[in-house]
Order: C-alpha cells, then sequence, then structure tokens
C-alpha cells in the first residue's frame, strides 16, 4: 500500500519522521509561502536523510520543483494538463494529479499523469471538504477502471485505509492520518 504525506513547514518534525518510516511520496503543500521560501523549505526537506528513497513533490509549483531538484509536483485539478509539462520535465519526473470524480481520474491518465489522488472518500478531517464525502463506491467506480495509482484521500485512518485498498486504491494519503 502506497503512502502519500501532505506536509508543510508547521510538521517539519513529522516530516523528518515521516522520510525516516518510509514513506513512499511526501507533498509539500505551502499555498501561503512567497516562491523564495517555498524553494527553502522544499532544498530543506530534500537535504534531509532519505534511507528509504521518499519522493518528495512539491505542490503546484513545477518551476520550484525543478529548481529545488524534487522528484516531482503535485498539480491541482485544473492545472495544466501534464502532458504539457512531460515535455519539458526530465525523464522520471513525477506529475500527480488531484481528482474529485471518475471522469478526472480517467483525463488525469489520459493527459499523462503517473498517479492521482482522489477526494473526499470519507469526511476530511484536518481540511475543508470539496463537496460531500464520496464513499468507498466511488473510489472503487473512479479505480477499477485505469492503469495509474489512484491514492484515497479524506478521512482516511489506520481502520479504513485497508478498505480503501480493497476498493481499488494503490494506496492512502493524508495529513493527519501521518500525525500521530
Amino acid at each position: 500500500m502506497l503512502r502519500y504525506y501532505i506536509a508543510n513547514r508547521a510538521g517539519f518534525p513529522w516530516i523528518e519522521r515521516a522520510i525516516a518510516a518510509g514513506i513512499d511520496y511526501l507533498q509539500i503543500r505551502e499555498k501561503e509561502m512567497s516562491a523564495r521560501e517555498l524553494l527553502a523549505l522544499t532544498r530543506a526537506v530534500l537535504a534531509l536523510p532519505n534511507p528509504h528513497g521518499t519522493r518528495v513533490l512539491v505542490n503546484g509549483r513545477a518551476d520550484l520543483a525543478l529548481a529545488a531538484g524534487a522528484h516531482g509536483v503535485h498539480l491541482p485539478g485544473e492545472s495544466i494538463a501534464p502532458c504539457v509539462l512531460r515535455a519539458i520535465v526530465p525523464p522520471g519526473f513525477l506529475l500527480a494529479v488531484s481528482t474529485h470524480s471518475a471522469e478526472e481520474v480517467r483525463r488525469a491518465e489520459n493527459e499523462g499523469a503517473d498517479f492521482v489522488v482522489f477526494s473526499p472518500v470519507f469526511e476530511p478531517i484536518s481540511k475543508a471538504a470539496y463537496g460531500p464525502p464520496q464513499g468507498l463506491d466511488r473510489l472503487r467506480e473512479a479505480a477499477r477502471p485505469v492503469g495509474i495509482p489512484v491514492l484515497a484521500l479524506g478521512g482516511i485512518t489506520e481502520e479504513n485505509a485497508l478498505a480503501c485498498v480493497a476498493a481499488g486504491a494503490a494506496g492512502v494519503a493524508g495529513i493527519s492520518m501521518f500525525q500521530r
């Protein structure tokens, strides 16, 4: 099961712990930071010991992800199409996309995303919702017909993570579940 931690500077001690524990992906999500601050934070995270090869993505800023040497970018759903970025990023640079419907998951796959984050599956614990919780049936509908990994987000806990995987998710994403 893939694990995707969405973090910010306030969670820097958790970032260190998550990387040391071998989290698969870490998204640096700082919408309010200046470009200079975000670049400095990303470089600080990339400088941490990373014994398990955690891949670091920057939320919404491919330019800063590239400048810092991050492993990829996490794109909002209505962002530039991944295929447009694919033409200018180095091989292996990850392109993840936020999605909120089966249609958006299929579009992200068709546009060249490496993986998607589908939300909200359950009532979110630490973030404002993007509409009502969609539940496991909608997760299954979104995940089963595509060939890229779909990660479940929104109200994910240790208790319901395996149900998400059983519904077709390749793993789970979250904030608070990784800060316990």
